[in-house]
């Protein structure tokens, strides 16, 4: 298998939101984090529960939808088994959003009933919702707010302010800008941030990340691999992700004068379909112990 890539991405803003979320704790209860489903480990911030100061937190696992729902369990009894709060969630269908308000009140039931015992009956809760980029915040937001809308674009870091929004009476969510950390030190973790869009195709090498993803799938996913770009699965067989990158451009028809594969389009098209969930359900990262 080829090497990743060294992917370094860290814009100025990503600083001021760190300076953001220090300045906004005293008015916050927990912290509400989204990770992508896909990439549970690369899609946490490292920094964050320190940058928190350990507020009790309910982790939400987004996209769910296209994640792979056999990973997705091995995730949640993980968290489960870490005593951390977490979700399956897509904000796209509003699927498990409903359990939403319940779990945080149930991490917060401690401090709920020091507010009751001090006559703060019906108190509003306020939540801080954090993450790296384009992972889902604006959305899971939209979806709960009815109206109240954040600015959604698909494009990585879109959000670009501090915004409250009420999700129903005594609730409160914060939207934060997204978070990233100054450099990956795993070249893996900026590797799968990219394979998921999370990082701009500006600053990688398209066409080595979409031949890395093509040689992780044919290991774990052949079979929707195959399927999806008319392949045989012992076309695969020994081929390096340059070598399947060719031959997916050879089968779209991606050629350039003298019948040579143009490698930078197929790159392109491997990409956007793997993130647009069109190869189908897939995780890139499991728990150790599902491996």
């Amino acid at each position: 298998m080829s090497e990743a890539q060294t992917i370094q991405w860290f814009p100025g803003h990503m600083t001021r939101t760190k300076r953001q979320i220090e300045k906004y704790l005293g008015q916050i209860d927990a912290v509400a984090e989204l990770v992508d489903a896909r990439i549970p480990v690369s899609s946490r911030n490292p920094d964050l529960k320190k940058l928190t100061r350990n507020k009790p937190r309910v982790v939400l696992l987004n996209k769910s939808d296209m994640a792979d729902a056999a990973a997705t369990k091995a995730w949640l009894s993980a968290f489960q088994a870490a005593h951390t709060a977490a979700l399956a969630i897509d904000c796209k269908t509003g699927r498990g959003l409903s359990k939403f308000q319940p779990a945080v009140r149930e991490v917060l039931a401690p401090q709920i009933a020091s507010w009751q015992r001090k006559g703060m009956v019906g108190r509003t809760i306020r939540v801080m919702v954090v993450g790296i980029p384009n992972v889902g915040k604006s959305s899971f937001i939209n979806k709960l707010s009815r109206g109240n809308r954040a600015a959604v674009e698909d494009r990585p870091g879109v959000t670009r302010s501090n915004q409250w929004f009420p999700i129903g009476k005594g609730f409160d969510l914060l939207d934060t800008p997204g978070v990233l950390w100054p450099k990956f030190d795993d070249p893996v973790v900026g590797e799968h941030l990219a394979f998921t869009g999370a990082v701009k195709d500006t600053v990688v090498d398209t066409e080595h990340l979409a031949a890395r993803l093509l040689e992780f799938l044919a290991q774990r996913y052949s079979q929707p691999l195959c399927a999806r770009y008319k392949l045989e699965p012992a076309e695969l067989d020994g081929l390096a992700g340059w070598e399947m990158l060719e031959k997916i451009g050879q089968k779209r028809g991606m050629l350039m004068a003298g019948g040579v594969v143009n490698t930078e389009r197929a790159a392109a098209v491997v990409l956007d379909e793997f993130r647009a969930g069109k190869l189908g359900r897939l995780t890139l990262e499991w728990p150790e112990a599902a491996k």
